[in-house]
């Protein structure tokens, strides 16, 4: 295995663009994979604007075809975790599967020692197994997405990105001379482009859940709904019902299809239990202080850990948090390590 070849994930973006730039003027041999994970005509020019880069930087270039894959584990899992009354995060179940998963071994076959991406989040090799920090840019910050990496897959990968602001890598992709300066920033959820999954959950060939009743925390019945699928933790717009006050979704019940709403107190919580856990670090103590992140763009909050006996966590905040939502990730810091994470229950 060649140890300064490395494959270069490219979305056909500016920061995966960027990336295999910096990296090649660093001396390294790169090799640029794409995974073509969507069917249709409003996703067929990722797959050529990462080709596009790849022949303005003169690198090899490999268009993976992971559509079945991703259908089957990312957007089922979508789909089911809204079925049942929860706000699933899909980035994060991408990044463990396919991105950090399927493409290490892309790189094995290709005798590639790394495997680059252009998130921005720091790897600290210092210690006696490599860990993952948060990046330079904290409005960038993407190492909420990546705290299922294992340190044996953080020592295979390379963030160039790390030290940089995004700002900063603009100003490289124009130095560069990369088409991909000019594409705007990409959306959340990259397999439903103009936003609206809900819509996007009814084009799909599954059973979602039935009508049913909006009711208030204290057991009022306020309206009716047409699937609970069609709202999230701390939803305020488009419930159509009328109160003193501002309402909020506080809890989803899908399997009786009710969906709670209450005043936004209601949305308070001092605890949470995530399980599954993935532990990024080695952890012995069964109790633990943290800053906890509940969501990517939440800041995170101090709280106490307690590891369960059935391996889950209990996590308990010094301060009540708003918009606590099943399926979402929360990710455990200390000081700007990740430690671990794992799915709100």
């Amino acid at each position: 295995m060649v140890k300064n070849k490395v494959v270069v994930a490219l979305s056909g973006g500016i920061d995966s663009a960027v990336t295999a730039a910096l990296l090649k003027q660093q001396g390294y041999e790169v090799i640029g994979v794409h995974m073509r994970l969507l069917s249709g005509a409003e996703f067929e020019h990722s797959d050529a604007d990462a080709q596009r880069v790849a022949g303005e930087l003169d690198i090899p270039f490999h268009s993976l075809d992971c559509r079945e894959c991703f259908s089957q584990t990312i957007i089922a899992d979508f789909c089911s975790e809204y079925r049942h009354g929860r706000t699933p995060n899909p980035c994060v179940l991408c990044n463990q599967q396919l991105k950090f998963g399927y493409l290490l071994e892309v790189a094995d076959q290709l005798g590639a020692q790394y495997l680059a991406t252009g998130h921005y989040a720091r790897i600290d090799r210092s210690g006696s197994q490599a860990a993952l920090r948060r990046g330079v840019d904290h409005n960038k910050d993407q190492s909420y997405f990546l705290f299922t990496l294992s340190a044996t897959q953080l020592e295979r990968v390379l963030f160039p990105l790390a030290e940089m602001t995004k700002d900063q890598v603009r100003t490289l992709a124009q130095q560069f001379k990369l088409s991909s300066r000019e594409k705007s920033e990409s959306q959340d959820i990259c397999f439903i482009p103009d936003n609206d999954y809900v819509a996007f959950l009814e084009r799909q060939d599954i059973e979602l859940p039935a009508a049913g009743e909006i009711v208030h925390v204290n057991g009022q019945l306020l309206g009716h709904h047409h699937g609970t699928h069609r709202y999230t933790i701390g939803q305020r717009r488009g419930l159509g019902i009328g109160w003193s006050e501002p309402l909020y979704v506080v809890a989803i019940d899908a399997d009786n299809c009710l969906v709670i709403v209450g005043e936004k107190s209601c949305l308070q919580r001092r605890e949470l239990t995530v399980d599954p856990v993935v532990w990024a670090q080695p952890v012995a103590a069964v109790t633990l202080r943290v800053d906890c992140r509940i969501r990517y763009r939440h800041h995170e909050a101090p709280a106490t850990l307690e590891q369960v006996e059935d391996g889950s966590v209990r996590v308990i905040f010094d301060q009540a948090q708003i918009g606590v939502t099943p399926g979402q990730s929360a990710v455990f810091y200390v000081d700007d390590v990740v430690i671990g994470g794992g799915w709100i229950q």
